[in-house]
């Protein structure tokens, strides 16, 4: 069995593989769907042994060993990494990739005996953009099944070829039942396989395995309501811990203008010295005779010449 705890993988910009946990068994398929040929493709070599990932796990077993997890698995297809080049012919696809085979487990034959003994003599002299979907990932599923430590067949994308699940999901089941790369007249029992398929969209009628990238990320965290604007200079209250009643909030009194500045009585200029300041203020002396009163108020107007003569005998007592 093949486990993944939380695999996560970063790209230069993004993120290539969300965290993803999720588990394949022998003798059968699993389905991972994935968005972008550049996260399947990542998921992929991560699943194989051959990326490291940037946090998480992944063990074939017991095993978290990669460099076990790559000698004991395959990886088919995957765009710009193994995938066949379209200007290749058969016989040079086949001789390349027998010669990434073991030495203890590869074929002495030629390529072109493997390919015939192995049921592929119409495509002998064809070149590899010639092939139908179907024919050329059974071909490739061949070619890493003569590796007899393979254990985990990896498909990067079967779909991107054909829209037609029917073209590549029958051989991924025959693979996983052990009913592929079982050498003719060799007596060997047909071993089971597990086999992990990245695709872009999962075919509609399928009821086996399935899961999907960032499977493992968690539900996400309901967005709160932005807080009101507050305006500038204004400071925000603290908002009171965890289990303290907050006080009611008292409306302020109103606030009262401040009263106008009296004003401010210029200083009085020095007298110089030897001068007998002159009182600002006399008071007019007391007058015995009673005067009576009018029968109408006296209309109002100026009292310079009272003034004025209180003023002069004033000055006379002076003198």
């Amino acid at each position: 069995m093949l486990t993944t705890n939380a695999l996560h993988i970063d790209g230069r910009r993004h993120t290539l593989v969300p965290a993803t946990t999720l588990e394949s068994r022998r003798a059968e398929v699993l389905l991972v769907q994935a968005d972008g040929q550049e996260s399947r493709t990542a998921a992929a070599l991560a699943l194989s042994g051959r990326m490291k990932p940037s946090s998480g796990s992944v063990a074939l077993g017991h095993d978290g060993s990669m460099a076990s997890l790559r000698r004991r698995s395959a990886l088919v297809d995957a765009p710009g990494v193994n995938a066949p080049e379209r200007h290749l012919t058969v016989r040079s696809l086949t001789s390349e990739d027998l010669a990434l085979v073991p030495f203890k487990f590869r074929d002495r034959t030629r390529p072109t005996e493997w390919l015939v003994k192995n049921g592929f003599r119409d495509i002998l002299d064809k070149w590899v953009e010639e092939l139908e979907p179907q024919r050329l990932l059974h071909l490739q599923l061949e070619l890493a099944l003569a590796n007899h430590d393979v254990e985990l067949l990896v498909v990067d994308s079967p779909d991107r070829h054909t829209s037609n699940p029917a073209a590549w999901l029958p051989l991924l089941q025959q693979a996983a039942a052990g009913e592929l790369g079982v050498e003719p007249l060799s007596g060997n029992p047909p071993r089971t396989i597990l086999v992990i398929a990245l695709v872009g969209q999962l075919p509609p009628d399928w009821d086996g395995t399935t899961s999907f990238l960032g499977n493992d990320m968690g539900t996400p965290a309901a967005e709160e309501p932005a807080p009101e604007a507050v305006p500038a200079g204004v400071e925000q209250p603290a908002e009171a811990p965890a289990g303290v009643e907050q006080p009611a909030t008292e409306a302020l009194p109103a606030v009262e203008e401040a009263p106008e500045p009296a004003a401010v009585e210029a200083p009085a200029e020095e007298v110089p010295a030897g001068v007998e300041e002159v009182p600002t203020a006399v008071e007019a002396p007391a007058v015995d005779t009673e005067v009576e009163e009018s029968a109408e108020a006296p209309p109002p107007g100026p009292t310079a010449p009272a003034e004025i003569a209180v003023t002069q005998t004033n000055s006379k007592e002076i003198q």
